[in-house]
């Protein structure tokens, strides 16, 4: 990661991530870009190393937002229509927090609509292309923040990951993507998905710059209640292994040469010094089911907000306050956010709460049980972030079954608030990337980053 100084000037870099995004448009990679406000940071920063004044540790470094995150420069429309024209009046503390550092935002990267899909191709404006192959998705909902870095538009990215949108598109894209540990990061001016599973990280070249960018963003935010105090600064233990190979998504189901690549990381671990042995979890089948009720219930829960009244989209001619909240949110929302908010006001409702959200709850009680017993034997579990590989753009959009599918193996670290990184493992023969995942106990991020960089 290149870092202004005396030697590099921070309006050189901006203009080089400028340039190469308008090279690549044609991937739709942003939904707006943000090049005067970042000239001018750029020239300030500048001006203060010219004076010998102090910078910050990302002085200069321009990065892509992933646009459901509250910024006071330009709108944050979470690729919905329902806030095309939203103008946040506040900066989310975590952009508050890098660019106080001096990193500069050149632009907000496209997504699912309010981070709901596996492919980008729910965004209100538009799917995003796959940096390998643009017949394929970019993956979601955070496809944008990805393609931005696997383009190298950008050296690092922030992104949302609430059962996979980090780690997902991480791995179709061929980049390094972490969800860390649940309440690590400050989620105070992001638009809210599913709050019990929703975490911020962020995509990056690898993994050293992973780690400077997650420990500035980490720590306690007296504005959201579920931080933790700082871990970030502990340092890993130097030392070799144990990991635990997920067998259950190891078999049937499992693209070819994505077990191939996901065994030949095995073997480097192997090489390493590190012990790799196989591990039996079948509770995690039952992981996609837990999710997709407990999140569709928390979206119906969130987005109830966007009713036409308060801020955002509002439908015209409409007849009485009923007649408002029906049009607006017809409008202003997409099928998969539809899909959600039903599903979500289904499983909350009287008569079916116990038989599905309060059940989906136990069980997810029992999937953290198991998480930790298997950590009483390994320091880390690993198994492939996707099941398959970069699909094509429209193979799955009208089928949410096989879309949901792609969550397979995301989904279980989400549930149980643990941190997991999805590091590039390999290519096909046509080029596709394949993506690991490294999943390991709360507050052991450092580590997987850690042993994500000894192992590249």
């Amino acid at each position: 990661m290149k870092i202004a100084d005396k030697n590099t000037r921070a309006v050189d870099l901006v203009r080089e991530a400028l340039a190469r995004a308008k090279e690549f448009e044609e991937y739709h990679v942003f939904v707006s870009t943000n090049e005067t406000g970042a000239l001018k940071k750029a020239e300030e920063i500048d001006r203060r190393i010219a004076a010998g004044e102090s910078v910050g540790k990302l002085a200069g470094v321009p990065y892509a937002l992933k646009d459901n995150f509250l910024s006071r420069e330009g709108n944050t429309t979470a690729a919905a229509k329902m806030l095309e024209n939203f103008a946040a009046p506040v900066s989310s503390t975590t952009v508050a927090k890098i660019e106080a550092e001096g990193a500069i935002m050149i632009g907000r990267t496209n997504l699912d609509a309010f981070a709901h899909g596996s492919s980008t191709e729910n965004s209100y404006f538009g799917p995003t292309k796959n940096s390998r192959d643009e017949t394929r998705v970019a993956g979601g909902s955070s496809g944008g923040s990805a393609v931005a870095v696997a383009l190298g538009i950008v050296p690092f990215a922030l992104g949302s990951d609430t059962g996979g949108s980090i780690r997902q598109p991480a791995a179709y894209n061929g980049v390094l993507g972490i969800k860390p540990t649940f309440g690590t990061v400050r989620r105070y001016g992001v638009v809210a998905m599913a709050s019990s599973l929703d975490v911020i990280g962020c995509f990056a070249e690898n993994a050293a710059d992973a780690d400077l960018v997650m420990g500035i963003m980490a720590g306690k935010d007296p504005k959201d209640s579920t931080t933790l105090p700082d871990f970030w600064h502990n340092v890993p233990e130097d030392r070799k292994l144990n990991v635990g190979i997920i067998a259950d998504f190891m078999g049937d189901g499992v693209d070819g040469e994505v077990r191939n690549c996901v065994s030949q990381y095995a073997e480097k671990l192997k090489q390493a010094g590190h012990r790799v042995l196989e591990i039996e979890m079948p509770i995690l089948k039952y992981g996609l089911a837990i999710y997709y009720i407990v999140q569709p219930a928390e979206v119906a829960s969130n987005l109830g907000r966007h009713d036409g009244v308060r801020y955002g989209y509002r439908a015209e001619n409409t007849r009485g306050l009923e007649d408002l909240y029906t049009k607006s949110r017809d409008e202003g929302f997409v099928l998969e956010n539809k899909r959600r908010i039903m599903i979500g006001n289904f499983v909350l409702s009287s008569g079916f709460f116990d038989a599905y959200y309060l059940k989906a709850q136990k069980a997810r009680t029992l999937l953290i049980e198991e998480y930790n017993k298997a950590f009483e034997k390994f320091d880390i579990l690993l198994c492939p972030t996707t099941p398959a590989l970069a699909f094509k753009m429209g193979e799955k959009v009208n089928d949410p079954l096989q879309m949901y599918l792609e969550d397979l193996m995301t989904v279980p670290p989400s549930i149980a608030g643990l941190p997991a990184v999805s590091v590039p493992a390999g290519e096909t023969a046509e080029g596709l990337t394949v993506g690991v995942q490294l999943i390991g106990p709360r507050q052991s991020d450092r580590a997987l980053l850690k042993l994500a960089g000894e192992v590249a």
